[in-house]
């Protein structure tokens, strides 16, 4: 059980079911991300950062099995984790903290986290498929974006040049469910599933990318298995 890991959370159990499934041959791990915003709820009085906390984020569920040596053709893995980074920003403690206290949920969200992920996601992007020796353009790939919230897409957008398509399973997410924490992402990778079989993209390569308190920036990169165009 992880607890109080804040958005990253599920990538952090995500690295760790892969690890247990390939030590353990046959073995199937079931990942549960569950948060409930709603609980810490309390009355803003004058806290404009507690309003803005309560405003941001939501309630959700979500649940990803996780497994290695797959069973052909009774399972049919949609996506394959390839590879997992975690970078800290030094000197970053104070532009991101939630906390829980007698009072319920409180914290700050800084104005400062947009700019800090537009300026770091590049170096964090090359340096995860940099070994792979790839060649391909970030418009080649396909992206499951934690939308923590509007201004981190905007500035990912700006800074990669992003076609208006990338991004648009985060921003479903977001418009439609809030920011989640930890099971944000499940609702993204489900909802870029969906889109990838309706609208026909077949990008073979991806990368998924969490954000944390820290602060902390998660990037994996994924494969797309043949099952998605079997669907």
């Amino acid at each position: 059980m992880l607890q109080l890991n804040g958005c990253f959370a599920r990538s952090s159990a995500l690295r760790l079911a892969k690890d247990l499934a390939k030590n353990n041959r046959g073995a199937r791990v079931l990942v549960v991300c569950v948060e409930l915003s709603i609980a810490g709820f309390w009355a803003p009085t004058n806290h404009l950062d507690t309003l803005i906390i309560h405003a941001m984020f939501g309630d959700g569920a979500g649940v990803v099995i996780v497994g290695a040596d797959t069973m052909h053709p009774v399972e049919q893995p949609m996506f394959e984790m390839v590879s997992a980074s975690q970078t800290i920003i030094p000197g970053t403690q104070h532009v991101l903290g939630v906390k829980m206290g007698s009072y319920g949920v409180g914290g700050k969200v800084s104005t400062e986290l947009y700019k800090l992920v537009a300026d770091n996601i590049e170096p964090c992007l090359s340096e995860a498929f940099g070994p792979l020796d790839m060649g391909a353009q970030w418009n080649d790939l396909f992206w499951a974006v934690h939308p923590g919230a509007h201004g981190i897409l905007d500035g990912i957008d700006k800074k990669l040049q992003l076609e208006p398509t990338k991004l648009a399973a985060s921003r479903s997410v977001l418009r439609n469910f809030g920011n989640m924490f930890s099971a944000t992402i499940i609702f993204v990778l489900d909802e870029l599933r969906r889109r990838m079989d309706k609208e026909g993209e077949r990008a073979e390569w991806g990368v998924m990318l969490g954000f944390g308190p820290g602060f902390t920036i998660e990037t994996m990169v994924l494969h797309a298995t043949g099952a998605l165009n079997k669907n």
